[in-house]
């Protein structure tokens, strides 16, 4: 299978080294570094694209964007900062990057520093708890705020989580690292995952219905086209599509790791694109816009994507899910009435085109990343470890530091393929080029 030679083209069967479930970040990473270390693969995709939750198309509009991850962050250790730029991509500091609405304005300087202070001091009363080992849920740390309450609870909770906080371990949100110097890439993420996978076979509409690992021999995986055997797999599928068992383990996976599994399901993060002609909010580009609020039921706004016209309002948590299931007219709806309300009422009128971007309706992704349940701040480790020594786990949610990132996903996919390939007795290249040559070693 690794040596087919189009994307997408899949034989009836095949014998590979390290087979990877799913072509989003984790396992374009995973296969880039088995691929430089001269191994076969086959890199096998439920749906019809790469990319996972990172996608970037043109929707009505006609305009690429992200419908998926906008941002790279942590860039100064991002190893797709590297690739990005060396394929020419532009990425760029969306600076002021973020702005404060209270009301029909914005905020004032010493309204921005109490809600500055206000989110600080929430972050270190949740991560205090979390270190000192008491593993329960963020919004019962959560200290009085006065009325910055809702506010911080929605940044804190259904913007960096996408969930509510009483849904979040204190544990695993004070391991979260500071994602403050983010990067945006011009023509979109997409386009720089697309660039790394350029050197690999992806089989993609390949989706895996059961997984065979009895005994010790090769690893069957039944796919919609055929059987694929491998020495070792590597796992990159959402949280959410493992738990709805429509990916089969003949071998059931031991308690503790369907626990892990279930403790990651992942929150809500979809989003309504519009259309704002002319720029009627006064947005810089990519800025996102924090609204103060006393209420649960809020949003964020980003601005002038990429430099146009477009917009997304962020729909995440409780909220998003609700809104996701009743259907794209009510995301909609509640997005006018939200702009309406901070802006004014003729600033419905502002609005042009709008799509839906639900993620958490998607069939092979189920929601937007992931963070763990109270008491179970333990289940990254917990998927970090092999399953029957050559079984691993890869993508956003493996990541104790970058969990809910595309860089927490990339390095995870490194890392699972570097274990694997060490199962098969293998040495690991040193850390992979930005590009490889991509060539694929024949069973």
């Amino acid at each position: 299978m690794a040596s087919a030679p189009a994307l997408g083209q899949v034989p009836a069967s095949g014998e590979v080294d390290i087979a990877i479930i799913g072509a989003g970040a984790a396992g374009i990473a995973a296969a880039r570094r088995i691929a430089a270390a001269r191994r076969s693969y086959a890199l096998l995709e439920a749906s019809g694209r790469i990319g996972g939750r990172v996608a970037t198309g043109a929707g009505v509009f006609g305009i690429g964007h992200d419908r998926g991850a906008h941002r790279l962050s942590s860039s100064g250790r991002n190893p797709l900062v590297a690739l990005g730029r060396l394929e020419g991509l532009r990425l760029y500091d969306p600076s002021p990057a973020r702005r404060l609405n209270v009301g029909l304005r914005e905020a004032r300087d010493n309204e921005y520093d109490d809600f500055t202070a206000a989110v600080r001091r929430a972050s270190r009363a949740i991560a205090a708890a979390g270190e000192a080992g008491r593993d329960i849920a963020a919004a019962r740390a959560l200290p009085d705020l006065g009325d910055w309450q809702a506010t911080v609870a929605f940044v804190l909770g259904p913007l960096f989580c996408s969930k509510d906080l009483d849904q979040v371990s204190t544990v695993d949100f004070g391991r979260a690292e500071d994602r403050s110097d983010d990067l945006v890439c011009r023509e979109g993420l997409g386009k720089l995952i697309a660039a790394a996978a350029k050197p690999l076979t992806v089989e993609l509409d390949s989706p895996v219905r059961r997984i065979d690992s009895w005994g010790r021999g090769r690893i069957a995986l039944n796919t919609a086209r055929g059987v694929v055997r491998a020495r070792a797999l590597i796992i990159t599928a959402s949280m959410n599509v493992l738990v709805s068992d429509r990916i089969r383990f003949d071998q059931p996976l031991p308690k503790h790791v369907a626990n892990a599994l279930a403790a990651l399901s992942l929150g809500t993060y979809d989003r309504v694109v519009l259309e704002l002609p002319g720029n009627p909010f006064k947005m810089a580009d990519d800025q996102r816009v924090i609204f103060k609020t006393t209420a649960a039921r809020s949003m964020a706004l980003v601005g002038r994507v990429g430099g146009t016209d477009l917009a997304y309002a962020e729909l995440t948590g409780n909220l998003g899910r609700e809104l996701s299931n009743a259907g794209e007219a009510a995301m909609v709806a509640f997005v006018g009435d939200f702009i309406a309300a901070q802006y004014g009422a003729d600033a419905r009128k502002r609005i042009g085109r709008t799509e839906a971007v639900r993620w958490s309706n998607e069939l092979w992704i189920r929601g937007g990343n992931s963070a763990a349940a109270p008491g179970s701040g333990a289940s990254r480790k917990v998927l970090a470890e092999p399953v029957q020594d050559r079984i691993f786990f890869a993508g956003e949610a493996v990541h104790e530091t970058w969990w809910g990132t595309v860089a927490g996903a990339w390095v995870s996919g490194e890392r699972a393929a570097t274990a694997a390939l060490r199962y098969i007795g293998v040495t690991p290249p040193s850390d992979s080029p930005a590009r490889i040559e991509g060539r694929k070693k024949s069973p």
